[in-house]
């Protein structure tokens, strides 16, 4: 009997999906919740699993634009199983006691207790692999226990290409759709531009409190938390206490009205291969380090690997950017609408400055904060940087949202 894989609902409001690409071949034997094949939308990227066992039959070829509900492929359950591969039997067999039953074999770990999935490509990242004639075992994967990921798989294929000059000049060009996730980004920061009245105002931090901090407690820190001590934990820590300071750069427009929370949920923007995406911690304001540590770094691993979900990119109140990974020294980062303000933060550079009338060098970061000038006043938006750059200059003060000394003595 052949069943039929339809295009599940992937969120509220989608009513269509790019086939991105197959993860199976046309004819290939698929097992039951194996993911054959990755839907893209306007909001994110989801996997379509096999409902069943069988054979694959492919209906809709990649890039192509599918309705909800719309069968893609169907699935032959009555075809059987390739040598080496048994349905799971869902009982025992009555004449077949546990007792009688075979011990299963065991199979001897390697001395070093390599784990299997070490140097074994995902799906996506076996596809491209052998598209592009590529040895997995010429490429190094970053994913769990060692996996190669569709990400590494990209740099493979970007390190393989040929980058030496041609003998004879090309005039070629290369047109290609864009993805629905790509166009949406595009018309939201359209309207971003020509729906808000964006300003941007700057400062400058010193990190070296920060880079003081973090070489006497990283090492500790990882090795108590299992994650490490990064920048990021403190601009998010810095930006939900002077949030809740000026809870203006905290709300939105709705309309007329102005909605204020007193949440903080704070998106950063993160690159991936798909494009910008823009994840969301929730409740900030009661976070400690490391768990925005980690949070962090689970949503960017999603993100790489494509496994963000549509809310976990849903209802951010602020957001955080970070150019100066790619080098960048300053920007004027765009709002993400709703909301109605952004920090870029930049590298870091020696930069001399005066302390104490002596000229030193010392760490530098240019800070930048976008906002819509119809919610928030300059006022507001000056204050909220400064507050930024007074925590992060002044890391204790983080502890409490004020300086230590001050509240033992009940200042």
């Amino acid at each position: 009997m052949a069943i039929e894989l339809k295009i599940p609902s992937v969120g509220e409001s989608v009513t269509q999906v790019t086939i991105a690409a197959w993860l199976k071949e046309d004819g290939d034997y698929v097992e039951m919740d194996e993911a054959v094949a990755e839907l893209e939308s306007d909001k994110a990227t989801v996997e379509l699993n096999a409902e069943k066992s069988g054979v694959l039959k492919i209906l809709v070829e990649e890039g192509e634009d599918v309705e909800i509900g719309v069968a893609v492929a169907t699935i032959d359950t009555d075809a059987p199983a390739p040598e080496g591969k048994t349905e799971p039997a869902d009982v025992v067999p009555k004449e077949e006691t546990l007792a009688e039953a075979p011990a299963p074999k065991r199979t001897a770990l390697p001395e070093d207790n390599t784990s299997y999935a070490k140097g074994t490509p995902s799906p996506a990242a076996s596809k491209i692999l052998a598209e592009k004639r590529i040895s997995a075992t010429a490429v190094t994967g970053t994913g769990k226990d060692g996996r190669i990921t569709k990400y590494d798989a990209m740099l493979a294929e970007a390190g393989a290409m040929d980058y030496s000059t041609p003998s004879e000049p090309s005039r070629s060009q290369d047109r290609k759709k864009m993805s629905n996730l790509r166009k949406t980004i595009a018309r939201r920061l359209v309207a971003a531009k020509n729906e808000t009245a964006m300003l941007t105002t700057f400062n400058e931090v010193n990190m070296q409190p920060i880079f003081d901090i973090r070489t006497q407690y990283k090492e500790k820190f990882k090795e108590t938390h299992g994650v490490g001590l990064g920048f990021m934990s403190f601009f998010t820590r810095a930006c939900a206490l002077a949030l809740q300071k000026y809870p203006k750069v905290n709300a939105f427009l709705d309309g007329e009205e102005m909605v204020m929370n007193d949440f903080v949920d704070v998106s950063i923007a993160v690159s991936s291969p798909k494009g910008l995406m823009v994840p969301v911690m929730r409740n900030v304001e009661n976070m400690t380090m490391w768990e925005i540590e980690a949070d962090v770094k689970r949503l960017a691993l999603k993100a790489r690997d494509g496994k963000l979900t549509i809310p976990e990119m849903t209802g951010g109140t602020f957001t955080i950017t970070n150019g100066g990974v790619f080098g960048s020294m300053l920007s004027t980062p765009i709002i993400n609408p709703p909301q109605s303000a952004i920090l870029g933060m930049h590298n870091i550079l020696q930069r001399p400055v005066v302390e104490n009338g002596n000229i030193v060098a010392r760490p530098m970061m240019y800070v930048a904060l976008s906002y819509d000038h119809r919610i928030i006043d300059g006022k507001e938006s000056v204050g909220f940087l400064v507050t930024v750059k007074n925590y992060l200059e002044n890391p204790m003060t983080m502890l409490m949202g004020k300086d230590p000394m001050e509240v033992l003595m009940g200042l």
